[in-house]
């Protein structure tokens, strides 16, 4: 008995890790993201598909710790100082975003007919946005380090404190809620903030020191260990007082951004978060329950609209009151649109001290678990909403007009601060254009005046005068948006130079064709001086180090002038590889010699790969 019992476990954990290996390729393939694939495997391999799990809620609840370690991580990456500048956010806009949003949903459930106190508690509830989705998408889409990011992470995290005192308003609220002491309710407080006071005093005074021990004992398994005991110890520590293991887990990752062992708690833990975070989609996927939604579908259809429609109004709402951009106020109402996983927290409290019942229950967790299914298909067609060329706010942001300057630069990245300065020092008047807003503010604080265009345009290019300038450095980072500026410029301004930055060799011979004036890969370079160094390094002398670099950039330019007539294969011989060459075990005493004229022919022809004069 014993062992069919773990052949069926064994079954159940191939069958989680197959859905997720089968699905998540192809909706990715797609262009549907990982979320929804991972959803619409857990779906199929649940209760309501293929029937290979009855219990989701157990999966779902062993998964929740994938969004305690995603925190962890976020946390890690969150020192206090940036937490501190982000105050402002966190207490100003996720309170007004929350506030406004509750309210709003709270209406919906009113005009439903839902009693005040459950109205009250179905729209907080989906007030409550999912981390998880949104963190994902986030890292995703490389926008968790930028400033919008930042300010969907406050909200999150303004949530997260929220769902705090909503627990607490739960027993309030229930029938016969109003008898809890006040004494309780002090109690439970002052449960919680010595929970985090804890957590606080452990991460300042004990956690480093204890690294530092095990480091020393250089055992990585148990260095791994305690980073596992760091994040499930500081959320049971939260849980254990009423408060989110979410939070926990993020106040921990805080604690420990400033120590020098973060990279690699960050490493130990980051496989466990990424198995544990799809196996939460997985679960969610399961927990879908179909027949409550056939029973009820009229309902549930019209809570999903309705909620995700009103609550994506507040967020642009808010966003727009505080001055945001249309395009970004769009993207974060889309983006957190969607209930979350809190919501499955705060409805299975409400149901059970009577605030709403069992069916209730049942049909506002399948508006959350479908409105977290529908998130990555609004994500798809915010595409449309916003296609390329779009007006962009440009607050504080001059654009590019009736430029003058000598010298236009196309992208002020890191290629383009660096590829300046030359000019700048030497007095050349420098035009400075790039189309990403957020990074012209920045620029502003440093002194640089970079104006808005996006270079790709024909009508940007005339404004910002390259007709004009004697040079255009085409600094952008995308090898083919460069290619496509660069034949612009040829083709308008036929006697203007354009120099340009190759991403790799083969968008350096694309540019090439294109006619550019110059060009240069944007490692070539730095690696080689990195290389010089490394011969240094083991003790060749620096002026043979100089002379074998030399040699390499010989070789380098002699196989690119093959490539440029030959194809990106040609100029093998010039390129020096690692690769064992056979060799005989002892060399021949006298030269070889053809038998016949077949063979003489095939040994006058220099080896395959070679151009003729490399033999």
């Amino acid at each position: 008995m014993a062992v069919e019992a773990s052949n069926s476990e064994l079954v159940s954990v191939v069958a989680l890790l197959a859905a997720g290996v089968v699905a998540v390729p192809i909706f990715k393939r797609l262009g549907l993201g990982s979320i929804l694939g991972y959803l619409a495997a857990g779906l199929a391999i649940g209760p309501f598909g293929l029937r290979l799990f009855s219990d989701p809620a157990a999966i779902l609840h062993v998964a929740e710790l994938g969004v305690v370690m995603f925190l962890f991580i976020i946390g890690l990456e969150m020192r206090p100082s940036r937490l501190w500048g982000l105050r402002k956010e966190i207490f100003g806009l996720g309170v007004l975003q929350v506030g406004l949003c509750a309210a709003l949903l709270t209406a919906i459930g009113l005009f439903a007919g839902f009693p005040t106190a459950a109205a009250f508690v179905a729209g907080a509830g989906f007030v409550m946005t999912s981390t998880a989705i949104v963190m994902q998408v986030l890292e995703e889409r490389g926008d968790l380090g930028l400033p919008k990011g930042q300010r969907i992470l406050s909200i999150l995290l303004l949530e997260d404190l929220a769902i705090v005192p909503l627990l607490a308003l739960i027993v309030f609220l229930a029938p016969g809620g109003a008898e809890t002491s006040m004494a309780d309710r002090l109690t439970d407080v002052g449960i919680g903030v010595a929970a985090i006071t804890a957590v606080v005093v452990a991460g300042l005074y004990l956690l480093n020191p204890i690294f530092r021990i095990l480091a020393d004992a250089h055992a990585r398994e148990v260095m791994t260990a305690a980073a596992l005991l760091v994040v499930l110890g500081a959320a049971l520590v939260m849980q254990l007082s009423g408060l989110s293991m979410a939070m926990g887990a993020f106040l921990a990752g805080v604690l420990l951004s400033e120590s020098t062992f973060r990279h690699q708690l960050e490493a130990d833990v980051e496989p466990f978060r990424g198995i544990l975070l799809g196996l939460f989609f997985l679960a969610v996927g399961m927990s879908l329950d179909l027949a409550v939604v056939a029973a009820n579908w009229m309902k549930v259809a019209a809570f999903v609209v309705l909620y995700m429609l009103v609550k994506a109004a507040g967020i642009y709402g808010v966003a727009r009151m505080l001055r945001t951009g249309h395009a970004e106020a769009l993207e974060r109402a889309v983006i957190m649109a969607q209930g979350g996983e809190f919501a499955f927290v705060l409805y299975s409290s409400a149901a059970a001290v009577g605030i709403i019942d069992a069916v209730t229950n049942a049909v506002l967790t399948a508006v959350v678990i479908i409105s977290m299914v529908l998130t990555p298909l609004a994500m798809l067609g915010l595409r449309f909403l916003l296609p390329q060329g779009e007006e962009v706010s440009l607050d504080g942001v001059d654009a590019a007009d009736g430029l003058q300057g000598s010298v236009l630069v196309i992208g002020f990245g890191r290629f383009g601060q660096i590829a300046s300065q030359p000019l700048l020092l030497r007095g050349v008047d420098v035009s400075i254009i790039d189309n990403d807003v957020e990074m012209i503010q920045a620029a502003a604080n440093f002194g640089f005046k970079v104006y808005y265009g996006d270079g790709t345009r024909l009508d940007i290019l005339h404004a910002a005068g390259a007709g004009r300038a004697q040079a255009v450095l085409v600094c952008v980072d995308k090898a083919e948006t460069s290619l496509r500026i660069v034949e612009q410029l040829k083709a308008e301004f036929p006697l203007t130079k354009v120099l340009a930055r190759a991403y790799d060799r083969g968008s350096a011979l694309d540019l090439i064709q294109a006619g550019v004036d110059y060009q240069i890969r944007e490692t070539f370079e730095s690696a080689l001086i990195f290389g010089q160094a490394i011969l240094e390094a083991v003790g060749v002398d620096t002026e043979e180090a100089a002379e074998v670099i030399e040699d390499v950039r010989r070789r380098d330019a002699a196989r690119f002038e093959a490539q440029t007539t030959g194809g990106l294969t040609a100029g093998r011989g010039y390129f020096k590889g690692n690769m064992p060459v056979p060799t005989p075990l002892t060399p021949p005493k006298r030269a070889g010699r053809a038998l016949s004229d077949e063979t003489e022919d095939v040994l006058k022809k220099p080896p395959a790969g070679l151009p003729e004069d490399a033999t």
